[in-house]
């Protein structure tokens, strides 16, 4: 069929710390399809509460948000994971080669959860990084499928950093060992400021993800594509970044007016900046319980 709905069974990677398993175990799996491609989508929390679709940085999956789904449901919320189109165990549909590829996916997808009774129509979205490039281009195109847009290190905004970011490739390789240790480099170079942060669980499924990324040579993060997309959208937005993210090292202040400026035509739309002192741009891992205070914060009305 071109569209189906369907749920499977639910497990979590064996990498996962106990405490987490244990915070993530009553977990569910279900899967949306279009045109013959797949999204796999993870959920917890009760199903007639407020959802939250949380969707993940690129070359990422649902586990980039390993230490935030348990605080969101315990605050009240149905939390929405998906693995987004290209990543993680979702297929790539023919075609998709980059984020503006990906709203009619989580569109129908999201459709489908709904018409299936696992969540309802009170529905907000937080994205990380090429997540909330996602977010912004889905919500231009379907306005209706959310109230609000908590955007996290998203780029896409025109600004860059005057020096490239040393990323290392690492596929050639012939080792684990000497694969991880570029895995290493580019998490610190790019996901991360304090390397404390970087623990064996980080790495662990940074290198599942990334052995996962199918949608190569992505090239829109580059350009202003959410810059020129948020005065389309009829969302609030909200906005968290971590202070040292790399991706805006020295610019976060033309950042927060760059942002404002794009919503300016409608003041409502938008509602607040986030700042977390001492995090990179993978703020929802490395200062998990300070951003997770403010995306509670960030989500409400």
């Amino acid at each position: 069929m071109s569209n189906a709905f369907s749920q499977h069974e639910f497990s979590l990677p064996e990498f996962l710390p106990a405490d987490l398993r244990v915070a993530l175990q009553d977990g569910q799996r279900f899967s949306t399809c279009l045109d013959g491609a797949c999204t796999v989508w993870h959920a917890w929390g009760q199903v007639h509460h407020p959802a939250v679709v949380l969707l993940h940085g690129g070359s990422g999956s649902w586990t980039h948000w390993v230490r935030n789904i348990a605080p969101l449901v315990q605050a009240g919320w149905r939390v929405l994971v998906p693995d987004l189109p290209g990543f993680g165990d979702s297929d790539l549909p023919v075609g998709c080669t980059d984020v503006d590829a990906l709203p009619r996916h989580l569109h129908a997808g999201l459709q489908q959860l709904q018409a299936a009774g696992v969540c309802g129509t009170s529905v907000r979205l937080a994205g990380f990084s090429f997540g909330g490039m996602t977010a912004v281009l889905w919500l231009a195109e379907y306005p209706d499928d959310a109230s609000h847009i908590v955007l996290v290190g998203a780029p896409g905004m025109g600004l860059r950093v005057s020096e490239r970011i040393p990323l290392k490739g690492w596929r050639h390789l012939a080792t684990a060992e000497a694969q991880a240790e570029v895995h290493r480099h580019n998490l610190l170079a790019l996901m991360f400021h304090d390397p404390l942060a970087l623990d064996d669980c980080a790495l662990a499924l940074h290198t599942a993800n990334v052995q996962r990324d199918r949608m190569p040579r992505r090239r829109l993060s580059g350009t202003p594509i959410v810059a020129q997309t948020l005065p389309q959208l009829r969302a609030s937005v909200s906005a968290i970044y971590g202070e040292r993210d790399a991706l805006y090292r020295g610019l976060l202040p033309e950042l927060q007016t760059a942002l404002q400026s794009a919503l300016q035509s409608s003041a409502p739309r938008w509602s607040r900046w986030y700042t977390v002192p001492d995090a990179g741009h993978w703020v929802p891992y490395e200062a998990a319980e300070r951003f997770n205070a403010v995306l509670l914060a960030a989500l409400q009305p």
